[in-house]
């Protein structure tokens, strides 16, 4: 990635990554959904309660803070573990996904990354495009509006990713987002570049598809049955992605 692409700023409260087209005008309260007041609206589907649209004149935002799960999320949800920059997740995440959108890979671009030290732990924060005219996967499960071609396109898109190397730690129903034009991928947290193998479709890339047919099984579970006809679309977004 290009040095230009990004500038970083370090203020009394936070250390950020901005794009660059946003870093004269970048104030740390960005990353603060109260300071955005009636503009930011909590995301809804797969947001975990900790993440909003900030909605503006311009391009509305996604603002979504780190949070951790399981045990440790009792302690201090949002505390990590600081052992240098380069390992914050926030600046991570602001990374791969610059690199994606400069490979062209359909992906929401970034626009800030930032992360608070307190003592040995930080909490970390990312902003990035809001997608627009998309609905999650997930959605279009729960509706029963999906079909064969919205599979199709989605296995097609996730071996453009798994071709560039691309892997997703949390690849879920809700973390697919289908637009009339596109399908996108959102959520990088953890994710990351890895040797791609000759064959698609086997090793972590294997590994990537069956987490998100476990996604899939267990949503339709939750919302009573299991869809009809799903085994013949899963069947179909294989073909897709195997074309």
């Amino acid at each position: 990635m290009s040095e230009a692409e990004k500038v970083r700023i370090e203020t009394k409260d936070v250390i950020a990554f901005v794009a660059s087209e946003y870093a004269e005008a970048f104030d740390p309260a960005w990353f603060s959904p109260d300071s955005w007041g009636d503009r930011a609206e909590p995301v809804s589907a797969g947001g975990r309660g900790s993440a909003w649209f900030v909605l503006r004149p311009e391009r509305d935002w996604v603002l979504r803070h780190y949070r951790r799960g399981g045990r440790m999320a009792r302690f201090n949800e949002r505390a990590y573990f600081y052992s240098g920059e380069g390992n914050v997740r926030s600046f991570s995440e602001f990374q791969i996904l610059q690199d994606m959108a400069g490979m062209g890979l359909p992906v929401p671009r970034p626009i800030a990354a930032g992360y608070r030290r307190q003592g040995l732990f930080y909490s970390a924060s990312i902003i990035v495009e809001r997608l627009t005219d998309v609905v999650p996967l997930g959605e279009l499960l729960r509706g029963g509006e999906d079909s064969s071609d919205i599979w199709a396109r989605v296995g097609r898109v996730l071996r453009q990713f798994h071709d560039a190397g691309v892997f997703h730690a949390d690849l879920n129903c809700f973390n697919i987002l289908v637009g009339k034009d596109k399908v996108y991928l959102i959520d990088f947290d953890r994710g990351e570049f890895r040797q791609s193998s000759i064959v698609a479709g086997t090793g972590w890339k294997e590994r990537n598809l069956s987490r998100l047919k476990r996604s899939a099984v267990k949503l339709l579970e939750k919302e009573g049955a299991i869809q009809q006809h799903f085994s013949e679309f899963w069947a179909t977004l294989l073909a897709a992605y195997r074309e």
